[in-house]
């Protein structure tokens, strides 16, 4: 593991040149096996404890009066455009142009400002939007697109 010393001088024989302090200088070349054996086996000690110091610490938690954080208390507003156009809010039926003016009114008495967005398949990309645009001026900034989880996969634009 230390350094290697070599003899200075070509051949053997009594001929031997040696350096000037007593004839043996260090060996310049560096022995990597060692080295890699070492980081080695930090490697593997780091890939095994690496794991265990993510693990929580169990604790009993102390019991308060107090009430818990407020969270999703009210139900979720749901906006539906059928295949024919027409614009429900939860299952109330509404006319386009009085979908801002009503959606002011309930995000004025609700807490969140989340809206769930349904739209039929054959309901057109446009109709989408203008819908999606009302309901931002109406005051529903976190808009959640509904789909069906059992639905085909999307396979590409050739269907």
């Amino acid at each position: 593991m230390g350094a290697q010393l070599k003899q200075s001088g070509g051949g053997g024989g009594s001929r031997r040149r040696r350096g000037r302090r007593g004839g043996v200088q260090p060996m310049a070349e560096i022995n990597v096996t060692p080295f890699v054996d070492v980081m080695l086996v930090l490697l593997i000690i780091f890939m095994v404890a690496a794991p265990l110091m993510t693990v929580g610490v169990p604790v009993e938690l102390p019991r308060t009066a107090a009430t818990a954080l407020p969270s999703e208390t009210e139900e979720p507003l749901t906006i539906t455009i059928g295949a024919g156009g027409e614009i429900m809010i939860q299952t109330t039926e509404v006319p386009r142009e009085d979908l801002v003016n009503r959606l002011r009114a309930i995000a004025a008495e609700r807490e969140g400002d989340r809206v769930f967005l349904r739209a039929d398949g054959a309901v057109s990309y446009e109709t989408v939007a203008q819908v999606m645009g009302a309901l931002n001026r109406g005051g529903f900034s976190s808009i959640g697109l509904v789909t069906d989880v059992n639905g085909p996969a999307f396979d590409g634009p050739d269907g």
